[in-house]
């Protein structure tokens, strides 16, 4: 009975595995200039960009799940640039996702956790990935639970990150420890910055054909 059993299993095995894989969205490439350079990263293509907004030295842009508001969303992948912010002394990848994280904590002081993954190299540039979140904030419709995959990366003069954020039902401690974030971080990869070529456009094939 094992030859059987064992088939049995490694049918069901592949069939979720095939499953799964037909499930998981396509992912397309994002190449955006942004200060002094251009960011590059692999965003899936159910999600859709709702908001975009350059103020001062700070950039934003915004993407939720198709169907989903800046409003009411489930999940979010943001994208931001602070100009010339390298030149801050003693900055750091780490330091600057410290002062996002703080950030977070002061929304739910009695429910922040963090979760560092570490410093990692993003093609040349520095960076520092964690996770961080709020087991229960009032901001949006509902109070919920909020919880962000975090990479920040130090530019050439500015400094910038990539996030993927996910909202919940409110808990005493956001979910920082699961597996999902490494996931996501492997779904978002490659993620790049690339020097601004004089008069190249979209799609900016220096930075495509970098990879």
């Amino acid at each position: 009975m094992r030859a059987p059993a064992t088939t049995t299993i490694l049918a069901a095995s592949l069939l979720l595995t095939a499953t799964a894989y037909a499930q998981a969205p396509q992912s397309f490439r994002v190449i955006s200039p942004v200060f002094g350079q251009l960011v590059s990263f692999a965003m899936p293509s159910n999600f859709s960009v709702v908001f975009e907004n350059t103020k001062g030295g700070h950039y934003i842009r915004e993407a939720v799940l198709k169907g989903e508001t800046p409003e009411r969303w489930t999940e979010m992948i943001t994208v931001t640039g602070e100009k010339g912010m390298t030149l801050a002394p003693g900055s750091s990848p780490e330091k600057f996702a410290g002062s996002i994280a703080s950030g977070f904590k002061s929304a739910c002081p009695d429910s922040f956790a963090a979760r560092p993954l570490g410093a990692s190299r993003f093609g040349r540039f520095e960076g520092f990935v964690a996770v961080i979140g709020c087991g229960r904030i009032d901001s949006g419709p509902t109070r919920h639970s909020e919880t962000a995959l975090l990479v920040t990366l130090k530019g050439t003069s500015d400094y910038y990150t990539v996030q993927w954020a996910e909202r919940g039902p409110e808990s005493d401690e956001p979910p920082v420890n699961d597996d999902r974030w490494q996931a996501r971080l492997r779904a978002l990869s490659p993620i790049e910055l690339c020097p601004i070529v004089a008069g190249e456009a979209a799609p900016y094939p220096s930075c495509v054909n970098k990879s």
